[in-house]
């Protein structure tokens, strides 16, 4: 998972290389604030949520790939894209009762859902505080504790400013969408504070009952052996080929990719996403 200064980079650089038409959105009320989402598709219902800073079509090609299978819910997070901002802390507990809001707003109970970066982290705890709304989950670039971040990260936290990204391109591009163009600054506090939040999920990941594809960078900002902790809490990591199921949740690694390159990937994440949705394995030798 990778927030704040990391994933500016995210923003300009996939808003320009994924621009794309998007399907007619719309706005519902959740918490108190009008959430924007769109609808595409037909097929079981899927949620998407997107990386802090980003929107919906800085999620790039991943959308319309996923909606030709299923009917994909894209929401936009508070203060993101064109969702407004309330004077509310941005919170993990906050953003997935949001989803949870939303999903019981517009009737569905229950459905898969993908998650990036924040997005991930934010689907991780709803399948935690709302279980019953997750039927499977897809984590790219995540972790279950703030420890297993790059050391590199965690340094740069302290340092984070509003005045790092107040009069940059990243606040212009923001405005574009914003329905309170003026209020950048506080939206950058909240999302700064997000940055400190504590975050130790691990007796609560070891408790989920949820099937969970985890994917992530070779050289993401979190570290591959958090990754692969959290593929072990969930259950994974046993031997095939030894007259047992397959464990239900995967792992899934990109070769050579930063964080802000996974969600750009779309065909890789389609040949990993599609299979594990389908509930689909490859054959081995003894099956």
């Amino acid at each position: 998972m990778i927030r704040s200064a990391i994933t500016l980079a995210a923003m300009l650089l996939t808003s320009a290389a994924f621009a794309q038409s998007e399907p007619a959105g719309q706005t519902i009320e959740v918490n108190g604030m009008q959430m924007y989402y769109e609808v595409s598709g037909e097929g079981d219902p899927l949620v998407v949520l997107h990386g802090a800073y980003m929107n919906i079509p800085t999620m790039g090609e991943i959308i319309p790939r996923l909606a030709e299978t299923h009917k994909v819910y894209a929401i936009e997070f508070q203060g993101h894209g064109r969702t407004e901002d309330i004077d509310r802390p941005i919170t993990y507990p906050n953003l997935a009762d949001d989803v949870a809001g939303f999903m019981d707003a517009v009737g569905i109970e229950k459905a898969d859902v993908f998650g990036y970066s924040m997005g991930a982290a934010a689907g991780l705890k709803l399948a935690i505080d709302h279980p019953e709304k997750v039927d499977q989950l897809v984590a790219a670039s995540v972790g279950y504790d703030m420890s297993g971040s790059q050391p590199e990260f965690l340094a740069m936290i302290p340092t984070m400013s509003p005045d790092m990204f107040v009069g940059t391109p990243m606040e212009d591009a923001w405005k574009q969408f914003a329905p309170n163009p003026d209020g950048f600054r506080p939206f950058v506090e909240r999302m700064i504070a997000l940055e400190h939040e504590p975050m130790a999920w691990e007796e609560d990941v070891r408790k989920l009952k949820t099937p969970m594809l985890i994917i992530a960078g070779d050289a993401d900002m979190i570290t591959l052996d958090h990754i692969v902790s959290l593929f072990h809490l969930v259950g994974g990591g046993a031997p095939g080929d030894m007259g047992k199921p397959l464990a239900p949740s995967r792992l899934a690694i990109l070769p050579a990719t930063s964080h802000t390159a996974v969600i750009g990937q779309a065909d890789l994440l389609l040949g990993f996403i599609e299979p594990f949705l389908q509930g689909e394995t490859p054959k081995g030798m003894f099956d």
